[in-house]
């Protein structure tokens, strides 16, 4: 079956040449002019991917990216933007972007990155279906992998899409220590070492919602000189 994708862009040239690259590629493609267009598409059809510009004529990208996740709608979205400010793209990924590309663009680069979520979104899906369904908790904290839901001291803490997958790679691997590049690849679905400042920010940002006391994080652990690593019960005597 090939992968469905929505493109939501206004310049027609650009969506054009997404359009055939992603077909060339195998994908059906879906386009939409604007952010209204793109919701109704959404709403009626279930997409493996979206491609969403950020600067649409009336509901603007980030709009879209909100109400999806607030719906608990959690299809990947590669951000498109004009924008090259840092500002936007962090906002983009807080409100839950799986990956931000910046205008103008390698549309080689866009299939690639787009290929590298679908990837990282597979091979989730299989390690779901690998690992036994249920709650992981440790001390306080308590996450549930299929209803995405994170409890600390009992109370709901609300995370974005990507801080939740990356606290469940941590979860379910007590005490590996990861890179920064390892985890860009396992939840971010590449592994490009200029991208490690998101691993960074994000940690910071899981840290903040879930730790007591985000400057000695007990669950999220830095590992010096190499990266991180989720906090072992076994190890906590050593």
């Amino acid at each position: 079956m090939d992968t469905k994708i929505l493109v939501v862009e206004d310049e027609p040239q650009i969506a054009r040449l997404v359009e055939m690259h992603l077909r060339d590629a195998g994908c059906e493609v879906t386009l939409a002019a604007n952010g209204r267009a793109g919701l109704a598409h959404i709403a009626a059809t279930r997409f493996d991917l979206i491609v969403l510009d950020l600067m649409l004529p009336d509901v603007d990208g980030l709009d879209i990216c909100r109400q999806l996740r607030e719906q608990k709608n959690y299809t990947p979205i590669l951000m498109l933007t004009a924008r090259s400010g840092e500002f936007d793209r962090v906002l983009g990924l807080e409100l839950g972007a799986d990956d931000y590309l910046a205008k103008p663009f390698s549309v080689r680069e866009l299939v690639a990155r787009i290929k590298a979520i679908l990837r990282r979104v597979e091979r989730m899906h299989q390690e779901r279906e690998e690992t036994k369904t249920g709650l992981f908790s440790c001390g306080e904290l308590t996450v549930d992998p299929d209803r995405r839901i994170v409890t600390v001291h009992e109370q709901p803490v609300h995370l974005t899409a990507k801080e939740f997958d990356l606290l469940v790679q941590f979860a379910r691997n007590p005490g590996r220590v990861y890179t920064r590049s390892q985890l860009l690849d396992l939840v971010w679905g590449y592994g490009d070492d200029t991208y490690e400042h998101t691993v960074n920010s994000h940690i910071n940002r899981l840290r903040a919602k879930i730790e007591d006391d985000p400057s000695q994080p007990r669950f999220i652990q830095t590992v010096w000189g190499v990266g991180y690593r989720f906090f072992d019960p076994a190890l906590a005597d050593a």
